[in-house]
């Protein structure tokens, strides 16, 4: 697709990895479309790797490398907006920030833009690219080759830059979360930048919604215990509660019901 996915089409692959395979007569019902349409959509989101036909229906792709980052910002996109509402609670003005590649941490920037006076360092284009329309915020990008499918940095200059300062938080995500509280990720690359972070600042927040939980990233980096506070968009597993809990990190979900302001990833492709 040339396109991020519509918000049927991000719908559909939230009901089928959640779920399971689900036939095309099924999703025309669920989402009161017809099954020429539902079968349109089908094919882009397959086209794009995000599902994988089977007869008769679709069922979750197998997931070697990430999804492309323009599929990802609708995924899941209000639990996340509610993720990155709880950070930028605990963020105070004029604090200095790391962020890290990924969609939520994106939306955390989004989040922050009603703070004044941040010091913001990141590889991820995306974030310095939102962070710059607050004419308060300092944004310090670092240079090298972009990785265009998910407009951010990574190799061994990304790891000197965040070890080049010290800051009061690291914003960042992962790509999945291990049952025994393994962080997960799709490239080594990622892993170390994300060490970097951890290792200088003097809070690390991890970002990450319910989705990442048992998901298969095969890259492994440091654990949940590992990281001052865990934000998420519902209880995580019992297990992984009682661990972190039992690790002094700090959750934070958010109350059934609760209020949360509303804000916009970029629209930018």
């Amino acid at each position: 697709m040339q396109k991020r996915p519509t918000e049927r089409q991000a719908g559909i692959v939230e009901l089928v990895r959640a779920d399971g395979f689900r036939t095309i007569e099924q999703l025309a019902e669920r989402f009161d479309v017809t099954p020429q349409t539902i079968r349109r959509d089908v094919n882009a989101l397959c086209d794009e790797g995000l599902l994988r036909r089977r007869h008769g229906g679709v069922e979750p792709s197998l997931e070697h490398e990430n999804i492309a980052y323009r599929a990802r910002k609708v995924l899941n996109v209000n639990d996340k907006r509610k993720i990155a509402a709880l950070v930028a609670r605990e963020i105070p003005n004029g604090a200095s920030l790391f962020f890290s590649i990924g969609t939520t941490p994106e939306l955390v920037a989004n989040a922050l833009l009603q703070h004044r006076d941040l010091r913001i360092f990141t590889n991820n284009l995306n974030v310095a690219y939102v962070a710059a329309t607050n004419d308060s915020f300092e944004v310090t990008l670092i240079g090298g080759r972009l990785r265009n499918r998910d407009r951010d940095v990574l190799g061994p200059e990304v790891e000197a830059f965040f070890n080049s300062y010290k800051v009061d938080y690291g914003i960042f995500g992962v790509g999945g979360i291990d049952p025994d509280g393994s962080l997960l990720d799709f490239d080594e690359q990622e892993v170390r930048a994300r060490s970097a972070i951890l290792k200088n600042a003097r809070k690390s927040y991890l970002v990450a919604d319910h989705t990442k939980f048992g998901r298969n990233a095969v890259v492994r980096g440091g654990s949940i215990r590992d990281v001052s506070a865990f934000f998420t968009d519902c209880p995580p597993p019992d297990h992984i509660a009682e661990m972190i809990t039992t690790a002094g990190v700090a959750l934070h979900a958010p109350e059934p019901d609760a209020d949360f302001p509303t804000f916009f990833i970029s629209e930018e492709d």
